[in-house]
């Protein structure tokens, strides 16, 4: 419990025929953290159990008032039988405040019915009873949802930014030293599209877009096959920057920047390694707009990667990361408090993985991509081009795509090989991740009816459908849930996008956007027209001035570091749960990811390149950074 230390905390106990009277905490002793206890009395409970607790917080004479943080109440009745209420949030005002005792459970119209009956006849206060069916919504519109306080660790972060920035040093890392001896190798260009921070983009080619003119006599294909064989047997990928095309590029200290839409392509070769073969800048096809090739001019390649690099951080930053992660956690975290009483099973399996989520992309929208924000002061897709991406974006999400099996099989049907780590890994964590829903979900719904009429469970889906995807119904997003596995499948998503997903494309970002030149956040050259026209001081003129690379680099590295008080995925601190099944659950899932990283550390150990972003102890249990 947070401390108070100006006012008093008073409590009662809510049976089924009969409550007690208020009850007061020394307040004395409410100088520190702790666990206190009140005798309750004799209070006779024999037709019945606590199904209620109320707390409210009264000022102290005329002192300002603080906010408290309890975690739960605990009441032991006479017939010594011990009853939990889950609270874990924040009072701060004198209302009264009722919570629910927190075994799982939810209303649906028959239990409504049965319940009003009931409390007809017993005669409950009528107060008492339009809460118990209406529940209590925890974060609603009028909490001030900011005391989630970690201004402290924030500022700090903030701070070591700035440090950075101005220092212009970093701190001793692996990888980009590594990067900088390795980036202008295509073998790892193209290995970035695997296992880097922005593994969602790439997926496998079976026809040519109608505006990437790339021709067999073209490309170089090893052991005498060509383009047109490979593109049949499955072995040619494509990325393509199209939510790029068209925008107006940022302008930075009064001068002009760019920002390219490019189409590239990959063949994986029969060792299974991938390597890029074609580019082009542009989406449309012109004689300004040459496709550019590993055979060309060593500056004219790579100054095309550049481009590519370029662009894939402002895709990567905005779709997979912004977008996918950030936003849809905060649609999913909204709807969740929004819609569900704290005792809904759905709440207490979905509520960790929302923590710090509102706060964290309260602070994006002004300290990154607001008006004075870091995004739109030093990125080339800064400004009005940010929510034109995002709207462009938007459209194209799919349920399917946000569900890790089937987008993999969607996207980049792969032989299993060692290159892929991100991929097996992130099938790896679902897996675990589906058992341990599975179990929980199953041990509250014994059949689909159940799901049909729990109406509050349908309330919370509609919202995400209606507002988080706008009514679309080509997204495949369900507006209801008719049957178990389709809240088992929903509810896996929604854990793995605010975990795993997030982790993917987070931690990363330092690594290899430390060394600019492999991610530069703008350019402010315009690409070649022409081949045979780069040379290495053109290159270098491309790229961002000193105190641009700076502030990138400080951002990556700021939105890369793990808070001190993380929260790795399976760690509960927070006792939400309190029948012992789905406790004994989320200690096996604990066990398995930890099973999990002992795994991934011993396979770690002979990669040149360790893949360290989805180890459960690098994977936070929310969006929190």
């Amino acid at each position: 419990m947070s401390k108070a230390h100006d006012e008093r905390l008073y409590s009662m106990a809510i049976g089924i025929t009969q409550w007690t009277d208020h009850m007061t905490l020394q307040w004395t002793k409410i100088w520190r953290l702790g666990k206190y206890t009140v005798k309750l009395g004799a209070l006779a409970c024999a037709q019945g159990f606590f199904f209620n607790s109320s707390l409210d917080k009264r000022q102290f004479f005329i002192l300002p008032g603080d906010a408290w943080f309890p975690d739960k109440v605990e009441i032991k009745s006479p017939e010594n039988d011990i009853y939990t209420f889950p609270i874990y949030c924040w009072i701060s005002d004198s209302e009264t405040h009722r919570f629910r005792e927190g075994k799982g459970w939810f209303i649906h119209v028959l239990v409504c019915h049965h319940l009003f009956n009931t409390c007809k006849k017993i005669l409950l206060p009528n107060y008492l009873f339009i809460y118990f069916l209406q529940a209590l919504r925890i974060f609603d519109e009028s909490h001030p949802l900011g005391q989630y306080a970690r201004e402290q660790e924030l500022s700090q972060r903030t701070l070591g930014a700035e440090i950075l920035g101005r220092s212009c040093m970093v701190t001793e890392n692996f990888f980009p030293d590594y990067v900088q001896q390795h980036w202008k190798e295509d073998d790892f260009f193209a290995y970035q599209y695997l296992n880097g921070p922005h593994p969602t983009l790439i997926r496998r080619c079976k026809t040519l877009p109608g505006n990437f003119p790339v021709t067999d006599d073209m490309v170089f294909i090893p052991n005498g096959s060509n383009l047109s064989n490979e593109l049949k047997r499955g072995n040619i990928y494509l990325c393509d920057y199209k939510h790029l095309d068209g925008l107006q590029a940022n302008t930075i200290q009064g001068i002009q920047q760019y920002l390219m839409a490019p189409l590239v392509l990959f063949h994986k070769r029969p060792d299974d390694k991938l390597m890029p073969i074609a580019i082009q800048l542009k989406q449309t096809p012109a004689e300004d707009n040459p496709i550019f090739l590993p055979t060309d001019s060593t500056y004219d390649w790579l100054t095309a990667k550049i481009f590519v690099r370029s662009a894939d951080f402002t895709e990567h930053q905005l779709n997979a990361h912004l977008l996918r992660t950030h936003l849809l956690a905060e649609v999913f975290a909204v709807s969740l408090l929004r819609n569900l009483p704290m005792v809904h099973p759905l709440y207490k399996l979905l509520v960790p993985h929302t923590r710090y989520t509102l706060q964290i992309n309260e602070q994006a929208r002004d300290t990154l991509i607001g008006p004075k924000g870091s995004f739109t002061l030093f990125a080339a897709s800064g400004g009005e081009s940010v929510t034109k991406i995002l709207a462009r974006s938007q459209s194209s999400i799919t349920y399917r795509s946000l569900c890790i099996p089937d987008d993999i099989a969607d996207r980049i049907y792969f032989v299993v090989t060692y290159e892929v780590f991100g991929r097996m890994r992130a099938l790896r964590y679902n897996l675990s991740l589906q058992r341990f829903v599975q179990g929980m979900i199953q041990y509250y719904y014994k059949s689909d009816d159940e799901i049909q009429r729990d109406s509050e469970l349908q309330t919370y889906i509609g919202d995400i459908f209606e507002h988080g995807f706008l009514s679309q119904p080509q997204s495949g997003i369900p507006q209801s849930f008719t049957t178990v596995s389709e809240l088992i499948k929903f509810a896996t998503m929604v854990m793995f996008t605010s975990s795993s997903q997030h982790a993917a494309v987070n931690n990363g970002q330092f690594d290899y956007g430390g060394w600019m030149p492999n991610t530069p956040l703008t350019l402010q050259r315009p690409p070649p027209t022409k081949k045979g026209t780069t040379s290495e001081a053109t290159m270098l003129q491309t790229l961002p001035v000193i105190n641009v690379t700076v502030q990138g680099m400080a951002v990556v590295w700021l939105l890369s570091r793990q808070s001190s008080d993380f929260v790795p995925l399976g760690h509960y601190p927070e006792d939400h749960f309190t029948e012992e099944i789905p406790r004994q659950l989320q200690k096996d899932y604990k066990a398995e990811l930890d099973k999990l990283s002992t795994t991934i550390n011993n396979r770690n150990k002979t990669l040149e390149i360790p893949y360290t972003y989805l180890d459960p102890k690098n994977v936070e249990n929310s969006v929190a950074i």
